[in-house]
């Protein structure tokens, strides 16, 4: 809970000061409910959660997606068991646009990187860029998550709230960018060295990025969307590192999550084949350790079972004629080049 020691000096003396030593937690629980979820729960890792601050408000003139209010995406939830969608060159026109968008956002929050910011003042810099720009952060309130970004630091998998935790040397840090404007959505995700990195920690943070390479490589008219998979395990394997399977790359367009599910690991059962005009998401999730994840408890926050380091990359893909394209590219990257140095803060 983050309250100072406290040390007596025997039993007797902890039964005796008891009622006014609770009083210290109890004051603790009314500043922030949400951490007193955390009392028991056994940590796999290092990190600890700090206090989630009040949601921001999106201002009128945003156009926000149907979920914005209730927290419940109506449309996503009635095209469950669509398949893959081909867009029409009007919608895939908004999705470069937007797309475009998303990379100014994430580049502009990870500027701000360092070591002593809190991820809750990233999440403020995420909100500020997207109302500059008149977009929705598409993550505020999708089935009720509080924040406009995930900001996923160190044993963190993914979906992390952002808090008032201070970012260290030596951390990692994924910031995961999701916009709406135009009515559709753009996503992506990049992963940050705070600081220089360990050689374990390098190494990680590497593969992530040629995993998602590797599953870009697979990517054109015909190709089966669970050859992805195969693409990106080779490469983990390759450098000692595990694939997460409980989260996937999925569809995007209109719809924030639909079909197809994108799997990343081997030997997966993804339907269907790519189509021109498809618009995906890849997105692996490459650990230090063990593939399993869990979820601390707050209901979001997915962490490595084993405690040990997360990374990850994401682009929204288009399917064109011969390949591929970026439609979240960094400017003048049509391609991805690994340079640690892009990823340094």
């Amino acid at each position: 809970m983050g309250l100072e020691p406290a040390y007596f000096c025997s039993k007797e003396c902890f039964k005796k000061m008891w009622s006014t030593h609770k009083q210290k937690h109890k004051k603790k629980k009314d500043e922030d409910p949400g951490l007193a979820r955390f009392i028991g729960y056994k940590f796999s890792g290092t990190l600890r959660p700090g206090k989630v601050t009040e949601q921001m408000k999106v201002p009128e003139g945003i156009v926000k997606p149907d979920y914005a209010d209730t927290g419940i995406p109506v449309s996503e939830n009635e095209a469950v068991g669509r398949r893959a969608q081909v867009y029409d060159k009007e919608t895939i026109e908004k999705m470069r646009r937007v797309g475009k968008l998303g990379r100014e956002v994430l580049d502009i929050a990870s500027a701000a990187i360092k070591v002593g910011v809190t991820t809750d003042f990233i999440d403020k810099i995420v909100f500020k860029a997207c109302m500059e720009r008149g977009c929705y952060p598409s993550p505020l309130n999708y089935r009720g998550f509080p924040k406009s970004v995930c900001t996923s630091v160190n044993e963190v998998i993914c979906h992390a709230i952002p808090d008032t935790r201070p970012l260290q040397s030596g951390d990692i840090l994924n910031l995961d960018i999701t916009v709406y404007k135009e009515g559709v959505h753009a996503d992506l995700n990049e992963t940050f060295f705070v600081g220089p990195p360990d050689e374990d920690t390098a190494r990680l943070v590497k593969t992530a990025f040629l995993c998602l390479k590797a599953g870009l490589e697979t990517v054109m008219p015909g190709a089966l969307y669970r050859d992805i998979g195969t693409a990106v395990s080779k490469v983990a394997a390759q450098n000692k590192c595990s694939v997460v399977r409980s989260y996937c790359g999925h569809g995007i367009g209109h719809l924030f999550h639909t079909a197809p599910n994108v799997p990343h690991y081997r030997r997966n059962k993804a339907v269907g084949v790519m189509k021109e005009g498809h618009i995906f998401t890849i997105e692996p999730m490459i650990n230090l350790g063990v593939h399993r994840d869990t979820l601390w408890p707050d209901n979001w926050t997915a962490v490595t079972t084993d405690g040990k380091r997360s990374a990850q990359y994401e682009h929204t893909i288009l399917v064109t004629k011969t390949g591929y394209e970026l439609l979240t590219a960094r400017k003048g990257e049509p391609t991805m080049i690994w340079d640690a140095k892009k990823f340094q803060r």
